[in-house]
């Protein structure tokens, strides 16, 4: 009895460390991002920095693409390669989201303000929301395996 008593314990501790694993990870890591036609154009990597996230485009999927510059970026960032480049400026933690920073658009030099969050019923699912006064456009990336 002793030694069920301690397997069953070992799985549930076991279980509760790998669960709670998967949860600490929510927005940190790399995710494809999708284009409207579905397919991968880039990978950018969400990562904490200086008590704020941050996410850079780690690679381009063409590689006839991979050389492109953000031309329409406003300032220093104007003629900025976009492979390397920081898309996901200064989030901060509120709740299960991320909110308060600034999305950029690398073809269209535009920033948002916006928020990320991962998807409520799949955590492989990142919710990448950018804001125009009360008008918004929510993305949906996909987590890299």
């Amino acid at each position: 009895m002793k030694t069920k008593f301690n397997l069953l314990n070992l799985f549930l501790f076991g279980f509760i460390l790998i669960s709670s694993g998967l949860q600490a990870q929510g927005v940190f890591g790399k995710w494809k991002v999708v284009n409207d036609a579905g397919r991968v154009n880039s990978i950018v990597e969400i990562y904490e920095e200086d008590d704020f996230v941050h996410g850079k485009v780690i690679r381009i999927t063409k590689e006839e693409h991979r050389d492109q510059k953000c031309t329409k970026c406003p300032g220093k960032l104007k003629n900025t390669p976009i492979e390397g480049l920081n898309v996901i400026r200064d989030f901060v933690k509120e709740g299960d989201e991320y909110v308060d920073g600034i999305l950029i658009d690398p073809k269209s030099g535009k920033e948002y303000s916006g928020k990320i969050w991962v998807d409520d019923k799949n955590p492989d699912i990142l919710n990448v929301r950018g804001y125009i006064a009360f008008f918004y456009k929510t993305k949906v990336w996909e987590r890299v395996e």
